[in-house]
C-alpha cells in the first residue's frame, strides 16, 4: 500500500500562499470603510419666486336676505300660491287668508262714503245760498272724511290677509296646510336671496392695516372639494373686539349657481401681499430643538447649514438667511445623510 508524503516544496507554497491571504484582506476592508457607499437622496434648487402673505380665517355663509314668513293676522288659510324651493318675485302673494269679511266690510264703506260725499256736496251748494249752517257743512265733511280713514284701515287688514314676498328670493319648506287656522307668529315658510352670500369672519387685530373695501377673498367649502368662490370684502367693523382682539370683516360672493347655501361653513383666505423671496420645500427643513437645519450639496457631499426661515405655507417655507438662490438642498433622504456624507443625487434634472 503505497503513502501519501507531503514534499517541502508543497508545504512552503501552500504557506506562501495563507500568508498572502492573511495580509490582502485587511487592506480590501480597509479599503471598504475608506469609500463609503453613497446614499442616495433627491434634492430642489432654491429659488426666488413670488410668495403671496395670506390670512386664513373661518365663516359661515348667510344670504343677502333672509327671513322668515309669518302671519300677522288669526284667520284661516283660503290659498297657497307656491311649492317647496320655489323661486319667488317681490311682491308676489305666497299664502291668502279667508278675507270675505275685510271685502264685505269695504264694499260697505264705499258705498257709506259715496252716499256721505253726495249729502257733503247738498250741504255745500246750500250753504252758498246761506240755506244751510258753516257747522252743518263742517260736520258733513267730518263725517266724510271719518269714513275714508275707515276704508284705510279696513284695506290695511285687508292687504295683511295676503302674505306676500317682501323681496325676490327663494322659498324654504311649506309649514301651513289649506283650511288651517293660523294666528300671529306662525311659520309660512322661509324665504333667502341667496345670488349673493354675505361671510362674516374675523382677523386678528395685527392685520387691520391690510384690509380694506374692495380686497379679494377666496373660499373654499368642503361640500366642494378643489373649487374656489372668490369675493371681496364689503364691510370692515368700525370696532376691535377687546377680549379677542380681533376685527370682524364682511366679504360677498357672487353665487349666480346657487351651490353656496346660508349656514355653510367657509374657509377664508385673504391675500395681504406678495413677497419676491426665497423659497424653500418644507420637507428639506431638519429642525434640530428650536432651529432649523438643511443639507447643501457641494459636489457628491452634502453640508449641514442652519437657516432662518420665515412665514410657512403648506409645502413650502420663506427662507429668510442661510441659504442663496440657486443653492441645492437635500428634500429626500435627510434622515439618511450627516454632515459632509457622501450622496447620489437620484432627480438630476430637477438637481440642476
Amino acid at each position: 500500500m503505497s503513502r501519501f508524503v507531503l514534499s517541502p516544496l508543497v508545504i512552503v507554497v501552500v504557506l506562501l500562499a495563507g500568508l498572502l491571504a492573511y495580509l490582502y484582506y485587511p487592506s480590501q476592508s480597509e479599503e471598504r470603510k475608506a469609500t463609503p457607499s453613497a446614499t442616495p437622496v433627491k434634492v430642489a434648487v432654491v429659488q426666488e419666486q413670488p410668495f403671496p402673505i395670506t390670512v386664513e380665517a373661518l365663516g359661515t355663509a348667510k344670504a343677502s336676505e333672509s327671513i322668515t314668513i309669518t302671519s300677522q293676522q288669526t284667520a284661516v288659510v283660503s290659498s297657497i300660491n307656491f311649492d317647496d324651493g320655489d323661486r319667488a318675485e317681490e311682491g308676489q302673494v305666497l299664502v291668502q287668508l279667508n278675507n270675505r269679511e275685510e271685502l264685505a266690510r269695504i264694499t260697505e264703506l264705499e258705498g257709506n262714503i259715496a252716499e256721505a260725499e253726495r249729502q257733503f256736496s247738498r250741504v255745500k251748494n246750500l250753504a252758498q245760498s246761506s240755506s244751510a249752517s258753516e257747522q252743518l257743512l263742517d260736520e258733513q265733511q267730518a263725517r266724510v272724511q271719518a269714513l275714508q280713514a275707515q276704508l284705510e284701515v279696513a284695506k290695511a287688514q285687508l292687504n295683511e290677509l295676503s302674505i306676500k314676498a317682501p323681496f325676490a328670493g327663494w322659498l324654504g319648506l311649506r309649514q301651513v296646510s289649506i283650511g288651517a287656522l293660523v294666528q300671529p307668529g306662525d311659520v309660512i315658510t322661509t324665504l333667502d336671496d341667496t345670488s349673493v352670500i354675505k361671510v362674516d369672519f374675523s382677523v386678528a387685530e395685527a392685520h387691520l392695516a391690510s384690509l380694506a373695501k374692495g380686497q379679494m377673498v377666496t373660499a373654499l367649502s368642503s361640500a366642494y372639494p378643489g373649487e374656489t368662490f372668490k369675493g371681496e370684502i364689503d364691510t370692515v367693523a368700525t370696532r376691535v373686539d377687546p377680549i379677542s382682539r380681533s376685527v370682524q370683516v364682511r366679504a360677498l360672493i357672487n353665487n349666480a349657481d346657487r351651490k353656496l347655501r346660508p349656514g355653510m361653513l367657509l374657509q377664508i383666505t385673504l391675500q395681504k401681499r406678495v413677497l419676491n423671496t426665497l423659497i424653500l420645500p418644507e420637507k428639506a427643513l431638519v429642525p434640530v430643538e428650536e432651529r432649523q437645519y438643511v443639507f447643501v450639496v457641494e459636489g457628491n457631499s452634502v453640508r449641514q447649514q442652519e437657516v432662518k426661515i420665515g412665514v410657512r405655507k403648506p409645502g413650502k417655507v420663506q427662507v429668510l438667511e442661510g441659504l442663496s438662490a440657486g443653492d441645492k438642498v437635500v428634500t429626500e433622504g435627510t434622515l439618511r445623510v450627516r454632515d459632509k456624507s457622501v450622496v447620489r443625487i437620484l432627480n438630476e434634472t430637477a438637481g440642476e
